[in-house]
């Protein structure tokens, strides 16, 4: 698989169930497309990594094929150009695919509007459209319900930790902690807090073993509160959330040789230098007319049927042996 949003995608506009119809397409050409619509999005699709997987085809033909399936208008390749939110910039290259074959307008147009889409720094799922992007409007919150026995105004408010040594005193009656030491050791009961201790582990922590009486209440509260302070808790990295990121250029680019339209013209997905190499256009650059299919050859011949038409040529002019015509005969 292909980096996250750098592989197979899908042009969309279709029916993902429907059947694919390639007859328009030449044989290896149709085997291939065939090849490509079956593969999950994401795929790496360089010619190299796809000849790597097909049974049948080597890189070259791979590469010569996926031009040709540009042309129709299956493939096309867009460059675009990304301004990430932390101000980092960066070109990022993807292929498209379409099982439906489109026009040249349909991809040009197609490519222009992937100008000003916000994507994300994973790219996942894929390109995010602001049309899309549902944003969630603040909600103003309620005022909480007063609660009852809350103190009335003027009455000065205790912090938890105050309140969990106040509470002391209810839990076992050998530790009366008085309002002076409750202040003193308001900071150490805090610091018991923030390192995610309740009230009820300082209760434990001060009544649990206690002697019989005990003389110096405030002072034994703070010999355990220290003694006994718990660990503080490992800081857990947040994972950062995905950068926003907008797209501000849009270019089309070569199927076959990756050159964009900063150097190179780009017609139907090939860049001009690339359609003399596949036989489209001559080196003026001059369209080559189609052959009409009344000159076209017929059904490529099997393997089996090379064979025996060769073995009936060298027995027509006696070049065969009798034991190599009797092997191909067999065949």
């Amino acid at each position: 698989m292909a980096k996250t949003g750098y592989g197979k995608r899908s042009a969309g506009d279709e029916d993902p169930d429907a059947d694919a119809d390639f007859a328009h397409l030449g044989d290896r050409e149709r085997d291939l497309a065939v090849f490509i619509d079956h593969l999950a999005d994401g795929h790496a699709m360089g010619y190299k990594a796809v000849a790597a997987e097909h049974p049948l085809y080597g890189q070259q033909a791979v590469r010569v094929s996926m031009g040709r399936l540009g042309l129709v208008g299956h493939l096309h390749q867009i460059r675009e150009h990304i301004t990430v939110e932390d101000n980092s910039m960066r070109w990022v290259t993807r292929t498209y695919w379409s099982r439906t074959r489109r026009s040249r307008a349909w991809w040009e147009e197609f490519a222009r509007a992937r100008n000003g889409r916000i994507v994300t720094d994973g790219y996942q799922p894929g390109l995010a459209r602001p049309e899309n992007a549902v944003e969630e409007e603040a909600v103003p919150e309620e005022a909480e319900p007063a609660e009852s026995g809350r103190a009335e105004a003027g009455e000065p408010q205790h912090s938890a930790a105050y309140q969990a040594l106040a509470e002391v005193r209810d839990a076992d009656p050998r530790m009366p902690l008085s309002e002076e030491d409750c202040q003193s050791l308001e900071a150490l009961a805090a610091e018991w807090l923030s390192r995610g201790s309740t009230s009820e582990d300082i209760t434990r922590a001060l009544t649990d073993g206690l002697p019989s009486a005990v003389s110096n209440p405030g002072g034994f509260a703070r010999k355990r509160l220290e003694k006994n302070m718990p660990p503080k808790k490992a800081k857990v990295r947040q994972k950062k959330g995905a950068l926003r990121a907008r797209v501000d250029r849009v270019l089309l680019a070569c199927i076959t040789c990756d050159a964009d339209e900063r150097t190179v013209e780009i017609v139907g997905g090939v860049c001009r230098e690339c359609r003399v190499e596949l036989g489209l256009d001559t080196p003026e650059g001059e369209p080559i007319p189609l052959v009409p299919e009344t000159f076209l050859a017929g059904p490529t011949p099997s393997a089996l049927e090379v064979h025996e038409w060769a073995s009936r040529v060298r027995a027509a002019g006696g070049l065969g042996s009798s034991r190599g015509q009797a092997l191909w005969e067999g065949v």
